[in-house]
């Protein structure tokens, strides 16, 4: 054999052995129904949650990947179910725009190349985050449309909520994370508590949100964004009372599970209220409240019903 012979045989080999350590490392980890999560998707993940919680990067590889393997489990979980009670799991790509511009803006990012550029130094392709943020939005559409119904707001009290604190022209706004999670039995509720709080204390409360919550928020470290005040139902108001920067409350009870809130940061905004302008802001903000509740109710019935195999 000439020597040209022999380097390309050495080459195929090669090819072939990389090949199949590649083929060996992309295992399947899980089957949802008829779905798979291989360990590339959990890596894939694991640098998704990461681009979007840089925080996570804090925790070690191996809890990581477990918060990552349970973001896709979730992920996979709606995938089914919408397939299950649609024929056309399919958005509108200017809508998707605007969902992808939300959520670059809230990491401080000013255009979507900006983004691109921002995924990139993460491994991720804009197209896989098309392909999450479509679920995201159809799992959304899917809750509306079922228990939209069943969303209760009480108009007029709002307004004189607003009209009361009409006359100082200042509006105060918290900016709230959350940690959402439910137990088996009630009398488990110190126990993951306790978990709960010790994490808190060792990698801090958006890594806990990460690890714990069953919320959508997870993947943002619990993030709820901006409330008004007036926004605030009496319960979660009272639990917040008192409250420093940086403190979080005691479990609340809420429909689906327990609810744990931390202010990150309060600020007052000085400006004339338009009462009609701000009753709008707060029933939307009451109805995605009152929606996120059914969406983990929800969520927690149709896992039930899934199979979820470990390989």
């Amino acid at each position: 054999m000439n020597l040209k012979k022999i380097i390309l045989s050495n080459f195929i080999l090669i090819f072939f052995l990389t090949l199949s350590s590649h083929s060996l490392e992309n295992k399947i980890v899980l089957k949802i129904d008829q779905d798979i999560i291989t360990s590339l998707d959990i890596e894939n993940e694991k640098n998704y949650l990461s681009a979007l919680n840089p925080n996570l990067r804090e925790l070690n590889n191996k809890k990581i990947l477990e918060i990552s393997k349970n973001s896709l489990i979730r992920e996979k979980i709606k995938k089914v179910e919408i397939l299950k009670n649609t024929n056309k799991a399919k958005l509108d790509n200017n809508y998707l725009e605007k969902i992808i511009e939300t959520r670059y803006i809230s990491l401080g990012l000013k255009t979507k190349k900006e983004f691109i550029a921002y995924l990139k130094k993460f491994d991720i392709d804009i197209g896989i985050v098309f392909k999450k943020i479509e679920i995201e939005a159809l799992w959304n559409q899917l809750v509306f449309s079922k228990f939209s119904k069943n969303i209760n707001i009480d108009k007029e009290n709002l307004r004189k909520k607003i009209k009361l604190n009409n006359n100082s022209n200042k509006i105060k706004e918290f900016f709230l994370r959350e940690i959402v999670f439910n137990i088996q039995e009630k009398s488990n509720l110190d126990k993951e508590y306790n978990l709960i709080k010790k994490s808190i204390l060792e990698t801090g409360f958006e890594n806990t949100a990460s690890l714990y919550s069953i919320s959508d928020t997870a993947k943002t470290g619990g993030a709820l964004g901006w409330v008004n005040e007036n926004s605030l139902n009496s319960k979660i108001k009272e639990a917040l009372l008192g409250l420093d920067l940086k403190q979080y409350s005691e479990p609340i009870t809420i429909p689906g599970g327990f609810l744990i809130l931390q202010i990150s940061e309060k600020r007052d905004i000085k400006e004339k209220i338009d009462i009609e302008v701000e009753l709008k802001k707060i029933i939307n903000a009451e109805t995605n409240r009152q929606l996120n509740q059914f969406s983990n109710i929800y969520f927690n019935k149709v896992k039930q019903e899934i199979s979820i195999n470990e390989i």
